[in-house]
């Protein structure tokens, strides 16, 4: 997956023409938002990569990480940024790749300690606080839940879309703290299950309402510019795939609960066997 990673890295600072969103135009200083996204995600990424060397991980998590990492490529840099300009579907689209695309496979990718073997004490206290966060899924649901709505606010929405730093903000967002909610529910011991458990519904309820509001209004929300068919169609990809993915984390956790409950229950009846 290295050769891929790569490829990618390069092709973030490839100059991009006819993009209203291109890294390299006549307007590089506008751009400066989607340059410092460039540097940020290639840092990450190669930081990766030499940590991988180091503290080798496993091909699954591997292929996680580099997966979400190019979809975060495609999904800033690519034709989908300029899409969601004009088109609150493609816009919604762009947002549920972020939240319940990108987010849960960085969580299963664990990318901590490849990261930590790089960086050392250096950015330890950032690790640390990430892995103390983590402890409290309900209230990083909480969290989540209000930079989603808050973002879907009317004026935020238009704000993010007319200003390119608070737009690169808006999807620093939803990666960051989508990121920590998933990876405190996924990541949850079995003392937390009921908290990640209670997590996830509370988000699958709160999106699906979201979901149903855009769906179901009669108005366009975010200005005359886009129509209410676009609109209601963006309510959907919110409402339905959305809804789908939290049921699967959700009974991921759960089964992954039971399966260790049963593994104890097995490795104590071999015990009272011997015994």
């Amino acid at each position: 997956m290295h050769w891929a990673a790569a490829a990618a890295l390069t092709a973030i600072f490839l100059p991009v023409s006819a993009q209203a969103h291109g890294l390299f135009d006549a307007h590089l200083l506008g751009r400066a938002p989607l340059l410092l996204t460039a540097v940020l995600v290639a840092a990450a990424w190669l930081l990766y990569v030499l940590g991988a060397r180091k503290v080798p991980p496993r091909r699954s998590e591997a292929l996680c990480f580099h997966s979400a990492m190019l979809l975060a490529v495609f999904s800033v840099f690519g034709p989908i940024d300029d899409w969601a300009e004009s088109s609150t579907s493609w816009h919604m689209t762009q947002h549920m790749l972020f939240i319940i695309v990108i987010a849960p496979l960085w969580a299963l990718a664990r990318p901590l300690p490849q990261w930590r073997g790089v960086t050392g004490r250096f950015a330890q206290p950032l690790w640390t606080g990430i892995l103390r966060a983590g402890r409290y899924p309900t209230l990083l649901a909480l969290l989540h839940g209000a930079i989603i709505w808050i973002w879907h606010t009317p004026k935020l929405y238009v704000l993010a879309l007319d200003n390119l730093w608070w737009h690169a903000f808006e999807h620093a967002c939803f990666l960051f703290t989508g990121w920590l909610f998933w990876w405190s529910v996924l990541r949850a011991n079995p003392k937390q299950v009921p908290q990640a458990l209670m997590a996830v519904l509370l988000t699958l309820m709160h999106t699906g309402l979201l979901g149903a509001l855009l769906t179901f209004g009669t108005v366009s929300f975010y200005g005359e510019g886009r129509s209410v068919d676009d609109q209601q169609l963006a309510g959907l990809i919110m409402w339905v795939p959305g809804g789908l993915i939290y049921l699967i984390g959700g009974g991921w956790i759960a089964w992954r609960w039971l399966t260790r409950m049963w593994r104890r229950q097995q490795t104590g009846a071999a015990r009272e066997e011997l015994g």
